[in-house]
């Protein structure tokens, strides 16, 4: 199953307002492993970015005047994604995006070229309901370094929701686990009971005298309802009996 963990960095909060992409990137999952191949593009937004979003990510407009705009780099970002789940911390935020951004270029929505998306922060609130479930705080939950987070990027912050992403869902791991333990155990049900070796180690007179105090006393403190001495003497056991 090959997946693409998936992070903007955005000039504003709302596409409909004008806001474009001014970052984009993805890490490659297969198989829940990392494979190394991402997608990191710094991208020309044709715009000034707001004040409250340069605080976050940093990318001024003057380092990104130089860069790639979206229609230069669509091809290649839907070469690399297409066909694969995406995992997004805050999905519909980016889908937005990413969706205006193509809506600009005549291109179909994100989703018809990649055939399902899976929430994080939707994932996380499941999980662990009422608490802080923004990055930083489930790098923290999951003993994630984050040290290099001074601001938001959207590689690092895409490397470090693999990992968050990895923890969340660590139970699926086990699943393959369990797979594995099925096929050997099929084969040990392949050997013969002929070539089985059973041991019995009866028990001694000492044993079964002691036995047999333990059941007389139990059977004397249930006035008779003892069910080990009922059933040796034949008589019906009804349910209930304790």
């Amino acid at each position: 199953m090959r997946q693409i963990i998936l992070d903007t960095e955005t000039t504003g909060l709302d596409p409909a307002l004008g806001h474009r992409i001014l970052e984009l990137a993805g890490v490659e999952l297969v198989n829940r492993r990392l494979t190394g191949n991402h997608f990191h593009r710094y991208i020309n937004p044709e715009r000034e970015s707001e004040e409250g979003a340069l605080q976050v990510h940093g990318l001024t407009a003057e380092f990104l005047s130089d860069k790639p705009r979206f229609r230069e780099i669509s091809a290649e970002f839907l070469d690399y994604a297409g066909g694969a789940e995406l995992i997004i911390h805050n999905a519909p935020f980016d889908i937005a995006f990413l969706n205006h951004e193509l809506s600009l270029l005549d291109l179909k929505p994100i989703t018809e070229y990649c055939p399902g998306v899976v929430d994080t922060l939707r994932l996380a609130r499941e999980l662990h309901p009422g608490k802080r479930n923004n990055l930083n705080a489930l790098c923290e939950r999951y003993q994630i370094d984050n040290s290099a987070r001074t601001l938001h990027g959207a590689l690092l912050d895409a490397q470090l929701l693999a990992e968050v992403y990895l923890s969340m869902t660590r139970g699926q791991d086990s699943l393959i686990m369990e797979a594995g333990r099925t096929q050997v155990v099929s084969a040990a049900e392949k050997i013969s009971r002929a070539q089985l070796r059973l041991v019995v180690t009866r028990a001694t007179g000492e044993e079964t005298a002691a036995h047999e105090n333990q059941l007389a006393e139990i059977d004397k403190a249930s006035n008779g309802k003892c069910v080990w001495k009922l059933i040796e003497a034949g008589a019906p056991v009804q349910a209930g009996v304790d």
